[in-house]
Order: C-alpha cells, then structure tokens, then sequence
C-alpha cells in the first residue's frame, strides 16, 4: 500500500484531509496510520478506472473494488488477504465515507459491504485460570532490582500492575481508553469508570466489580503517592517520575508478568493489552451474558463488532441475562528500564 502513487492531486488531497480528520476525531495513532493507507488503495483503484472526481463514486465501484482487493496476494506471506485483514479493510472504507458525508457534505450512499466471518484462532483469548496467574504473578517478588528501587516502590508498581489488570481485563478498557483515564473518572463510590476518551470521543460508563475496585483502591489510596512523588499529576496510571505512563510501559509491564507466571501455555500466547479485553468479553458470553449488553460494556458501535466473541466462547451470544449478573472474577527478553 505504501508503495502506491497517487497522480490524482485531489486524491492525495483527500487521504491527507482523511488522516486529519481521524486524528481530530481522536482515533488512536496506529488507526490514524493505516486507514489512509487502506483508503489509498480505493483512490488507487479509482484512477485506474478513469475517476477523477470522488463525486463519482458509488456502491458499484466500491464493490468491485472490493472484489478485487479479495483477490490480491497478501504482500506479506503466501495467499491472499485474512479475513481479519478485509475486515479494516471495510472498516476504513466506513469511515471515509462518513468523512466524506461530514466533511465534505457528500451525497455517498451507506456502505452495502457486509464484515467478513473473523477467524477466531488469529485472537488469542487467555482463560480465567490464565488471568488468575497474571494477578498472581504480581505477588512475587523480582529476581532482580535492575533500578535499586526501594520496597516501596517496588510494591507501588506491583499494584499498579493489579490496577492495570482491573483496567484492561475488569473493565474491558481499548489501550487508549486505559492511558488517558485520569483518577477522578473513578467512582469509587458508585463503582463506575468513565471512559471520556472512547473511539470518536465516545463516552461511557463501565461497571467496576468488587475484586477490581478493591485493586484501584489499593493502588490509588496507597500507593500511588509513592510513585507520584510530590507531582501533581492527574493520570491515573503514573511512572516513577510522576508523569503518565505510556502505553508501551503498561504492555511491558504485563509481558513481565506473563513471564513471572512460569506458566508454559500462557507464555507461549502472543498477548498485549487488547487480549484483557477479548479475554474479558470471551468470559462474559461464556457466563451467559446478553450480547448487546457486551456491546455497550465494551463501547461498540454496533453488535457486529461483538459478534466475534460468539465464536471464540463457542456460544451463539443470545442468552438473555441482566448486566447486573457480570461476574466478579474475586480469584486473583524484556528491556527492563523500560518497565517502568
């Protein structure tokens, strides 16, 4: 994709604006990244097809571009493109379209093109016992002090390491909601978490179970301040210097404990951040939580990007349960200057 020229000056135009206007509309920086990119292939397609003007485009052209696009070779490996990977693919094409519509004040047509089935075994999904190790493992105590921290801070990290599990897996945060949570979007009293920074500035409120309010607790109250020293920042998630963390820091962290867990099969696993939360939606269905329900506990915009967790529970998502019935999970070569 990067490869492609452009020779229509409009067209560059265009995914340039595109790209600024997800970045606007506060989409993360990997997305701000790619969807250009995968527009530019739609543009790319378009003057080879003689089109100059987007006014022109409609659903035919974008179905047999798609069409196409299901028929290329994959740049990277043998074969064609995953389903995973058409699946960004139209999620690009979706929000170019609303930017045209919005921005541009386009008559487009909706897009008639239908989200591919996701192959389940591209996500991998830790199982309770495999988070249970994770809170674990941040029990033990380091084999190395690499930075002469002192116990306290020590301890400071390890409960923020609990607090990161209670984000990412208890609240089933996107990495970016996670980093940008700042304290007072904890409601301890009601416990609920307000996600002000959501996909498209989309805000919500998650429910935060006992086991996980009590990590925030703990963290929060005593021992946060150690880490705080004496600034006054309002980041949830702070470093040792006082400032936020980044979310490369938080993934390190919890590749860490992956390692910490001496757990063959959970060592193995490819895992970030965003595996909390398909871990966490995974066990939600398998509980027999109502899938709309799920949805709007994880900010989707639309029950087909929830629909993937039916095959990975192994469910058909349609159990009708109350929110309220979540379960309250109560069992609890890295560059190591970075961990920090």
């Amino acid at each position: 994709m990067k490869q492609l020229q452009l020779s229509n000056a409009s067209f560059r135009y265009l995914e340039q604006s595109f790209k600024e206007w997800l970045d606007i509309m506060g989409y993360a920086a990997i997305s701000v990244y790619n969807m250009p990119l995968q527009v530019r292939e739609l543009l790319y397609y378009l003057e080879g097809q003689g089109i100059t003007n987007i006014k022109e485009l409609n659903n035919k052209h974008i179905q047999k571009y798609y069409n196409k696009l299901k028929e290329r070779a994959n740049q990277r490996r043998a074969g064609g493109l995953s389903n995973n990977h058409l699946n960004k693919h139209i999620q690009a094409l979706r929000k170019f379209i609303d930017y045209l519509r919005q921005v541009g004040r386009l008559e487009i047509p909706e897009l008639n093109l239908k989200n591919e089935e996701a192959d389940p075994k591209s996500i991998d999904v830790l199982t309770e016992e495999e988070i249970q190790l994770l809170f674990k493992a941040t029990q033990k105590k380091p084999s190395r002090n690499p930075n002469c921290m002192s116990d306290a801070q020590m301890e400071a990290l390890q409960a923020r390491d609990r607090a990161m599990l209670a984000i990412f897996y208890g609240c089933g945060l996107r990495r970016n909601e996670g980093v940008s949570v700042n304290v007072c979007d904890v409601n301890f009293d009601r416990a609920m978490l307000h996600v002000r920074k959501g996909k498209n500035y989309k805000e919500r409120f998650v429910p935060v179970s006992k086991s996980s309010l009590k990590y925030l607790q703990d963290y929060v109250y005593d021992h946060r301040p150690e880490l705080l020293q004496g600034s006054k920042s309002e980041s949830f998630f702070v470093s040792q210097r006082g400032g936020r963390v980044q979310g490369q820091t938080l993934l390190l962290r919890l590749k860490y404990l992956q390692h910490q867990s001496e757990d063959e099969n959970l060592i193995e696993k490819e895992i970030g951040l965003h595996t909390l939360r398909h871990s966490i939606a995974t066990h939600l269905l398998q509980a027999g939580i109502k899938l709309d329900y799920i949805a709007r506990f994880l900010g989707h915009g639309s029950l087909e990007s929830t629909q993937i967790y039916t095959h990975l529970a192994g469910v058909d998502g349609d159990q009708p349960q109350p929110f309220r019935n979540i379960p309250r999970y109560e069992k609890t070569q890295l560059h190591e200057d970075e961990l920090y």
